[in-house]
């Protein structure tokens, strides 16, 4: 149970939680210490400033960075989420337990309300001390989060184990110790003081005796409320939803969020994650148990490797004794060698030893709180963790995997020496055969004939040089982030051909290689200058439409056999620089009202674009228009489509906007602000509508992105000339 108890402590404040919440990344804080961390961000970054601007974030918005792109530090995912980067800067401080935390701003101002209860600053963010990502608290505040009563639980059971034994409360001068708890009258008596002060008759009869032990956790028990929905707080849950993964009540079924989501009974879903986690705590059960037997061997590999030191060098005295004075000199030599070859091997040992002891105390820790967690009949409670608690497991079981449980280090000594060379000779003896390590593999060598770039892809393709007798168990592929930056590591695998997506239009990258095997890594290849495509040439992707998607004309013209909205996007993506594409409307019947705009690779594809949070889209029927994202409607514009309409989109990621146009005329005000990360041209329609994209040149091979812009954009630029 002692190794369980980092598990059972905040990050903040290094002590037992106290009134634990659980935070949307699953990590838990005290409700205490989450109010002491809480930074005050300004009125532009709010959820209602966000709201009011149409850019549909949910209450608890992490913040936006682009993970969509691997290449620079704007677009590859890379940064911290320490608070928002218009929150005033602040140091970070160290908890007890050594995790980094942000202080609040300015401290917080005096209150004699209960920190549940005390008003939260307006426009308040937190950065969870263990993950460091970052959100912004609704109009809740606080009271948002829900309590994890399971915890509170298991740390009550953990420190009833740990607590000395309860004294009566009616004993005058030295308490004996308790034999039972009255839970009517709320008093632990001994023997003596029970039957004197509480005798069994009487109204006293009814009264129900407990052990001291379980009259203790029915104390701290007792004041704890029903489990209640964070929405409605009158509601009790009820029901469990599938697709966001946590307790609902019925109101919230009703009216709330998650009406249209799939729910299931409480109570199955309860048992069905408590099977799933004990069928996961039986996996890394096992592993645990490897690990035990791999340090036995571990450390009964130290005790042979020291026996065999000393008989290896009592062989080498002898035969080194039996040769005259000029021998000693070499003697002290080669004595040098073989303990340094020794000290090599127990330090590789013993900081394997070191790596495994502490790897499998984290484990016995984890498994010892999940089989409290498992205890617990709190089905509400025990579904808000047990997500986070069987990825843990999963994760700690991978941890374990293939090579970690395998000794680093031989415990032989490979060494011989030969006694016969001549006494001439002698200054020039030496081990006949030293275990050393197998070289490693020579310089890859770039073939460039076979590199080369397409749109913002490229590919790379290496080999091993000709003469070469080491071979290589892989390769290690590194670009730099296009702007003369860092080389970071894009590709490691036994492949010698490698395609990257997802770089910047118009940049030039520097690659290079690497081979590697058990030895080590050979040095880098020569570097190789590659450039991307100045524009963007783009058809639509057959691969991620949805089935009811009809494609032709070499994936250049779209349309629908269902009567219903389905998405289709293009090939290319777009992270960086100034997009402009036009479509035009082959067919249009029956005034259906189509959807174009630009959309993240995992948009829902049945149905209108704009409807989720993956898609920026205008939606036009014959008389009007509207800008729709995350299903928020704004901006009605008179005008509409016919056939032969043409429908531009210009994305500019350099403002970070998006507009639309029809018929080379601006539709509306721009449409989207603060657009940033991996975008996909998109388009929604059904069987009534048919569009393709408009081509530059006759041939249908290939269509280039970045057209002639229409008039009203080009009025712009030459103003802002």
């Amino acid at each position: 149970m002692e190794e369980m108890e980092e598990e059972l402590k905040c990050p903040v404040c290094g002590s037992f939680y106290r009134e634990p919440i659980i935070l949307p990344c699953s990590h838990n804080l005290c409700q205490a210490c989450a109010r002491n961390i809480l930074v005050q961000t300004p009125e532009s970054e709010s959820p209602q400033s966000r709201r009011a601007s149409g850019s549909g974030v949910s209450d608890y918005d992490y913040l936006d960075l682009d993970k969509m792109s691997l290449y620079s530090e704007a677009d590859s995912g890379y940064g911290s989420y320490g608070g928002f980067a218009s929150a005033p800067t602040t140091p970070c401080q160290k908890s007890p337990n050594g995790v980094r935390v942000f202080p609040p701003a300015m401290p917080p101002p005096a209150t004699h309300l209960s920190p549940a209860l005390a008003p939260v600053p307006r426009n308040s963010c937190i950065t969870c001390p263990q993950c460091h990502r970052s959100l912004i608290l609704d109009d809740r505040g606080l009271r948002g989060f829900p309590k994890n009563r399971v915890l509170e639980g298991v740390i009550d059971r953990y420190q009833q184990s740990k607590a000395a034994a309860l004294k009566c409360q009616l004993c005058e001068k030295a308490p004996k110790e308790a034999t039972v708890m009255c839970e009517q009258c709320d008093v632990f008596y001994c023997d003596p003081c029970r039957l004197r002060c509480h005798p069994p008759r009487g109204p006293l009869a009814k009264h129900r005796l407990v052990p001291p032990a379980q009259g203790r956790v029915s104390r701290r028990l007792s004041p704890r409320k029903v489990s209640t929905c964070t929405d409605h707080e009158l509601e009790n849950h009820s029901m469990y939803c599938v697709q966001c993964k946590m307790p609902v009540c019925y109101q919230c079924l009703e009216e709330g969020k998650h009406s249209s989501h799939e729910v299931k009974a409480l109570g199955a879903m309860w048992k069905l994650h408590k099977s799933q986690l004990s069928q996961a705590l039986n996996g890394l059960s096992d592993r645990a148990k490897e690990a035990k037997e791999f340090l036995v061997q571990l450390r009964n590999m130290v005790q042979q490797i020291q026996e065999n030191s000393v008989e290896f060098e009592a062989c080498l005295v002898a035969q080194c004794d039996a040769l005259i004075d000029a021998l000693n000199r070499r003697k002290a030599q080669l004595l040098a060698r073989v303990n340094k070859e020794h000290e090599h091997k127990l330090k590789v040992v013993r900081d394997q030893i070191s790596h495994c002891t502490v790897k499998l105390r984290q484990t016995t820790g984890l498994m010892e709180y999940c089989l409290e967690v498992i205890k617990e009949n709190d089905p509400s409670g025990f579904l808000q963790i047990s997500d986070a608690l069987i990825r843990r497991v999963h994760l700690t079981e991978d941890q374990w995997g293939k090579g970690t449980l395998t000794p680093r280090m031989t415990t032989d000594f490979d060494l011989s020496l030969d006694n016969s060379p001549l006494l001439q000779s002698i200054h020039q003896l030496d081990f006949v055969q030293v275990k050393a390590s197998s070289p490693v593999p020579a310089t890859p060598i770039l073939q460039l004939e076979e590199c080369c770039t397409h749109n913002n892809s490229a590919t790379l393709s290496w080999k091993q040089p000709p003469l070469s007798t080491v071979p290589a168990d892989g390769y290690i592929l590194e670009l730099d982030d296009g702007n003369g930056g860092q080389f970071r590591e894009v590709y490691v695998g036994k492949e010698t051909m490698c395609t990257v997506d997802g770089l910047h239009f118009n940049s030039t990258y520097n690659a290079r290689v690497k081979a590697f095997n058990k030895t080590g890594v050979s040095p880098y290849s020569k570097t190789l200058v590659l450039q991307t495509s100045e524009v963007a040439w783009f058809a639509f992707d057959p691969g991620s439409a949805h089935s009811d998607i009809i494609l032709s004309n070499d994936n250049l013209t779209v349309t629908c056999s269902s009567y219903d909205d389905r998405v289709v996007l293009g090939k290319t993506g777009f992270s960086k620089g100034v997009h402009y594409w036009e479509l035009t409307v082959d067919r249009y019947d029956n005034h259906p009202d189509p959807a174009f705009g630009v959309a993240r690779m995992d948009v829902m594809k049945d149905v209108m674009l704009g409807k989720d949070d993956k898609a920026w889209a205008m939606y036009v029927d014959n008389n009007r228009s509207w800008f729709m994202h995350n299903n928020s409607h704004t901006n009605r514009t008179e005008g509409g489509i016919a056939k032969g309409a043409t429908i531009g989109v210009l994305l500019d990621l350099n403002r970070k906007n998006l507009t639309f146009f029809i018929n080379d005329e601006q539709q509306g005000p721009i449409a989207f602000d603060n657009v940033e990360g991996l975008f996909f041209p998109a388009v929604s329609l059904n069987r009534n509508v048919q569009v393709s994209t408009l081509p530059l040149r006759l041939n249908s091979c290939c269509w280039l992105l970045v057209q002639r812009p229409p008039r009203a954009v080009q009025s712009n630029r030459r103003e802002r000339s």
